[in-house]
């Protein structure tokens, strides 16, 4: 029967900083719905069977974003998430709190550092003093330019992004998902006066660092893609202030190697991106990988079906063309 009962195996992330010693999982067991969602169990569990666990959630409908934690090693909302596919390609459901913010207490996080991150990158509108917005009537925009936007409107903060991201975990200075997307957001606004600032300001501050992995938009309830809109925000940068910055010099760089020879020249490529300045700071590290493995240096043969490459290049250009 489809909508019969099924007994899920549930292990809960339990911590109290200052007070536990160290973190430990929690098992519970309890008979549900297979599309009873996970928030429905935690909460079920704390009504029914223990009172002292915590956990944030509000309008349970995929709206607030307040609900996001880990599932199974996945940052994702809890209050959409339902539980008999988790069993069945997990055997259980394991429950985090959300990576990259200190846990308050259990599944609570302190959400401190995103919101931080969030609010570095301005986001609101940048108004020119000298064409100041209409006063009592709105200031309309074209189909055209609302549909720049894409699906960014749509965020709702819930950081899900944040938590599944590699490079927040890595770079403390890494702005995170939302925020580049945010940032993107206001750059493609046609009302927004400090476009030009925005884009040569974050090229120091943290666009470069994303790793292009892509979790960020597998995270995203939202459809928000963040991971296409930090794509976008690259091409924008380097057109608006040219390939002056470490990242932006690699990105070029990688380009014109594939189209050079269908592969990458590592050494030609570490030139171009760190400078014959920069290479120098290299050495000690460049020493040592020539040790290791002497074909770095030589330069690849092409490789066969070169033009092919070539035409993916020329399709992909005219497509993110004016």
């Amino acid at each position: 029967m489809p909508g019969a009962a099924i007994t899920v195996p549930v292990d809960v992330y339990r911590h109290q900083p200052g007070v536990d010693s160290a973190p430990r999982f929690q098992h519970y067991s309890v008979e549900v719905a297979p599309h009873t969602p996970v928030l429905s169990v935690l909460l079920k569990l704390r009504a029914e069977t223990d009172p002292t666990l915590s956990l944030r959630y509000s309008c349970r409908s995929a709206i607030c974003g307040s609900c996001a934690m880990r599932i199974n090693s996945k940052s994702r909302l809890a209050c959409e998430t339902p539980v008999g596919p988790e069993v069945e390609r997990h055997g259980r459901v394991v429950v985090e709190p959300m990576a990259n913010q200190p846990v308050v207490r259990d599944l609570v996080v302190d959400q401190g550092p995103f919101w931080r991150r969030y609010d570095q990158i301005e986001p609101h509108l940048k108004v020119d003093p000298k064409h100041p917005m209409p006063q009592g009537r709105p200031n309309p925009m074209t189909p055209a330019q609302v549909e720049r936007f894409h699906d960014t409107p749509r965020c709702i903060a819930c950081a899900a992004c944040y938590s599944a991201c590699p490079a927040v975990a890595a770079d403390p200075e890494f702005p995170g998902p939302m925020a580049l997307a945010k940032l993107y957001r206001f750059v493609v606004d046609p009302r927004d006066a400090a476009t030009q600032d925005r884009l040569v300001r974050i090229q120091t501050e943290g666009l470069w660092l994303c790793l292009r992995c892509h979790l960020c938009t597998e995270a995203c309830p939202k459809d928000v893609r963040p991971s296409e809109r930090i794509r976008d925000l690259k091409e924008l940068a380097i057109a608006a202030q040219g390939v002056t910055e470490r990242g932006s010099r690699h990105a070029v760089a990688f380009k014109e190697n594939l189209l050079d020879r269908g592969t990458l020249s590592e050494a030609k490529l570490a030139r171009q991106t760190f400078g014959l300045a920069g290479m120098v700071g290299q050495l000690p590290h460049s020493l040592a990988i020539l040790r290791k493995k002497p074909e770095v240096a030589r330069k690849p043969p092409a490789i066969e079906g070169k033009e092919e490459l070539e035409r993916i290049y020329a399709a992909l250009d005219k497509e993110s063309g004016p």
